[in-house]
């Protein structure tokens, strides 16, 4: 998954939901029920995949519009400026990564998180099995493809001697790690891998996560004009996603048939994979206790730490708090 550099931002709002099982607000009132509903758009940050399974779910399944919202899914792509066009209000919310929403806000994107579906990162560096490599600390004496600008790229090699490794960019295929036993290339853990193994390749993967860099991925997020402005609403879209998201885990199918009509390239079976590889990463001890898609003052301070460790953020340039906003309390909702 690309970024475009430091155009990211984030100021993290979050809704504390139920755990897995449950949700965080009522259902839906008659009065909702009866009045017309809000035209929303929401912006992703790739073109549609099981990354963003629990939105589409909610569209597919009637959520949103049971929450009163007719949503728009739009699209994104390599170049999409998520973060600034949430920030201008072109769109009302976006999905985005951790690491890039504090890009966003270091460059005064005034933007906030809202929730975290995936609590791990899918983010791994793929390497073939046959070249015995178990651990980071292997990785030398071979060409690795991945990104020389987003935030994991400079934290692995802060962490990893890296000897002798010739980094290439990233070709955001796997045909040149199938014909060359010597490569490593970035992926995420529920797409490259897959791929390549349905081509005859051997893939082994390194969970970044494992080294310690671990960003919320795939982040619901809206400006904070509209957090402030229009809050029933936010907090109306937020909720009509976390049951989205725990319908997507529980029940995949559907929503991934709708999403390869989307996008033809994601054949069903890398959805179907990627839909099972999502559900452990989707849980944590955080949601255990605070429910789906929680999100914690200590992860956005380690990974603003780690980043400005790495070079990448200034000190003092964003600040935890200001980057999501805490769980609230709020009724429990029955499951949908």
């Amino acid at each position: 998954m690309t970024s475009n550099c430091r155009l990211r931002l984030l100021n993290i709002v979050l809704l504390a939901l139920s755990a897995l099982g449950c949700s965080a607000t009522t259902n839906p009132s008659p009065e909702m029920a009866r009045r017309s509903p809000t035209n929303v758009t929401l912006l992703l940050n790739w073109y549609p995949e099981a990354e963003h399974g629990g939105f589409y779910a909610a569209l597919v399944h009637g959520y949103f519009k049971e929450a009163g919202l007719d949503v728009e899914i739009q699209p994104g792509g390599p170049e999409t400026p998520v973060i600034q066009q949430v920030a201008s209000g072109r769109a009302m919310f976006g999905v985005i990564n951790a690491d890039n929403l504090l890009y966003g806000r270091a460059e005064q994107a005034p933007v906030v998180a809202l929730m975290a579906p995936l609590q791990t990162s899918p983010r791994c560096l793929m390497v073939h099995a046959s070249s015995g490599i178990r651990d980071f600390s292997q990785l030398k004496d071979m060409t690795l493809a991945m990104s020389n600008t987003q935030a994991f790229s400079f934290f692995l090699r802060k962490q990893v001697p890296l000897p002798g490794v010739k980094i290439v960019p990233y070709p955001g295929n796997v045909a040149k790690f199938l014909s060359d036993k010597n490569y490593g290339q970035q992926g995420y853990v529920f797409s490259e891998p897959f791929v390549a193994e349905k081509n005859g390749g051997d893939p082994y993967v390194l969970m970044l996560a494992d080294l310690g860099f671990n960003p919320y991925t795939s982040l619901l997020f809206t400006s904070e004009t509209m957090l402030a402005q229009h809050g029933p609403l936010v907090e109306r879209m937020t909720t009509a996603s976390v049951r989205g998201w725990r319908k997507y885990v529980a029940d995949p199918a559907p929503t991934n048939a709708y999403i390869h009509s989307l996008n033809p390239e994601m054949d069903l079976d890398v959805l179907e994979y990627g839909a099972k590889a999502i559900l452990p990463l989707s849980s944590s001890q955080d949601t255990q206790a605070s429910g789906f898609g929680t999100m914690t003052l200590d992860r956005w301070q380690t990974l603003i730490d780690q980043m400005v460790d790495c070079g990448q953020l200034a000190p003092g340039a964003v600040t935890a708090s200001d980057s999501f906003r805490a769980p609230a309390t709020a009724p429990q909702a029955a499951s949908p």
